[in-house]
């Protein structure tokens, strides 16, 4: 069995971060998901209250434990948070090289608690984006790594194609922030320029969501259960209406915005709730 790594933060409501990560890999074929944790968060369903980076050293040695023991296939990263941060996640990816990285750019919560040092914004783009076998930006964190405008799909696929010119193999960029068809994702890639359309679901719950899309393609990429390993465009195809049917389930949780439903499929199948 191949493992998924998860470099991020953790969400101590679990809707977001390392905890998203490890349920969406969880839901996907018993794929496991080892971690390295880059920060610890104060959060909830209102907000992020407070965030404490944890020192580089320890970052490097729980990158080694992981990688000088188990077999991983893919690497999804989150946040980063500072330049520092990038540089030492990028050193080790640059010298242990899995097969697939996922990059999710986590800049701001959705409450706009900031995830990222202003400051830190060129590092990532220079250390980053020419590692990410997949960048999966929203429109929010598009603009900010290419200073472009995003609000329609010729937008995005602008902001995709120069954010491949900047060294990402393939970027997606998730529509959920966007005037023009909202619930339509854009991937650029080798093959050219693909759409996903949607559902659009109205519902506040969506916590976590980013998370949860980059793990869910991690996790398709990771697994020849249904596909070849290498169809990119069948991973995010599949994981996006996976994430779809966990955002319909979402659970109304808390008193602000709600995770989405990893386990969806166990109550779709009269499994009960969890």
């Amino acid at each position: 069995m191949r493992v998924i790594c998860s470099i991020a933060g953790s969400d101590s409501s679990a809707g977001a971060g390392i905890q998203a990560d490890l349920k969406a890999a969880a839901a996907h074929y018993g794929c496991h998901a080892a971690t390295v944790i880059t920060a610890i968060t104060a959060q909830n369903t209102l907000g992020v209250q407070s965030a404490y980076q944890l020192p580089t050293e320890i970052v490097r040695a729980q990158i080694a434990s992981v990688f000088d023991d188990l077999d991983v296939g893919v690497v999804k990263t989150g946040m980063l948070g500072d330049s520092e941060m990038i540089r030492t996640v990028a050193d080790e990816l640059r010298a242990r090289r899995p097969r697939w990285i996922v990059v999710d750019p986590v800049m701001i919560s959705k409450t706009g608690f900031p995830l990222l040092a202003e400051a830190a914004v060129q590092t990532f783009a220079e250390q980053m984006l020419p590692l990410a076998d997949l960048l999966t930006p929203n429109v929010h964190e598009a603009e900010v790594l290419t200073g472009l405008t995003v609000r329609t799909l010729e937008d995005a696929r602008r902001a995709a194609q120069a954010l491949r010119e900047r060294g990402a193999a393939a970027v997606l960029v998730k529509g959920g922030h966007l005037e023009e068809a909202p619930a339509t994702d854009l991937l650029v890639g080798k093959d050219g320029v693909e759409l996903f359309e949607g559902e659009w679901i109205e519902t506040r719950h969506t916590h976590g969501t980013g998370c949860t899309y980059a793990s869910a393609i991690a996790a398709r990429l990771n697994h020849d259960f249904h596909y070849d390993k290498d169809d990119l465009s069948g991973a995010v195809g599949s994981a996006k209406l996976w994430l779809t049917e966990a955002v319909r389930y979402a659970r109304p949780l808390g008193h602000g915005v709600g995770p989405t439903s990893p386990f969806w499929d166990r109550e779709w199948f009269g499994w009960g709730p969890l």
